[in-house]
């Protein structure tokens, strides 16, 4: 917690000076352009790989970068909440869900009831993925833990897509081309992004 400490005093006396004119901007009002949906993994950090100032990304993050269906009364609220306030009153242009390599939400998902019983919120939480699972091992039956956890990453960010589709103003916007939705996989130990081509089925590496 000292050097949690010492860097807010850092922020305050160096990166907050540097950019005073935009905080003071920031104080009563947001337009941030893109909803982030992230995993909560500390390895990912949204403005880092985004080059983004603050105002700019609205973030919102949890384990294995899961999106609960759209549902009335859902039991999950905190994430369809923000989706709702990001969408219908702040008006963002983009939505990115990006996934990562080395997820351990991922991973998870093949842990047995026994290995998760001391995690009961994590456990419930992942049901929303387990169709991953279940596809995954349908499509790769003999496959290795490490082509098991690449697949099982990517084709969970086309899952959490198409969930946010299943929420009806977030797929009329997506039809009248108002909003863009964009799957990332980030690669932690190399840097590079990979984007999903809808119309190609695959993720290709961002250039540019």
């Amino acid at each position: 917690m000292k050097d949690l400490n010492k860097g807010a005093v850092s922020f305050r006396k160096k990166d907050f000076d540097k950019h005073k004119d935009l905080f003071g901007n920031l104080s009563d009002t947001q337009k941030p352009h893109t909803i982030f949906i992230g995993c909560s993994d500390s390895r990912l950090v949204p403005s880092l790989i985004t080059s983004t100032i603050p105002g700019e990304l609205f973030i919102i993050r949890s384990v294995a970068n899961i999106v609960p269906p759209y549902k009335r009364g859902v039991n999950f609220p905190a994430i369809s909440a923000a989706i709702e306030y990001a969408v219908l009153s702040l008006g963002v242009e983009n939505i990115i869900v990006c996934g990562h390599s080395n997820c351990g939400g991922c991973g998870a998902l093949y842990k047995t009831e026994e290995e998760l019983k001391d995690l009961p919120h994590t456990n419930l939480w992942l049901e929303l993925a387990r169709p991953v699972k279940n596809r995954v091992t349908q499509m790769l039956p003999n496959a290795t833990p490490a082509e098991r956890d690449w697949m099982t990453e990517q084709l969970n960010i086309v899952q959490q897509i198409n969930h946010l589709l299943t929420y009806p103003y977030v797929l009329e916007r997506y039809n009248d081309d108002r909003l863009k939705i964009f799957g990332w996989y980030y690669i932690i130990e190399t840097g590079e992004i990979y984007n999903y081509d809808v119309d190609k089925g695959y993720f290709e590496l961002i250039n540019g």
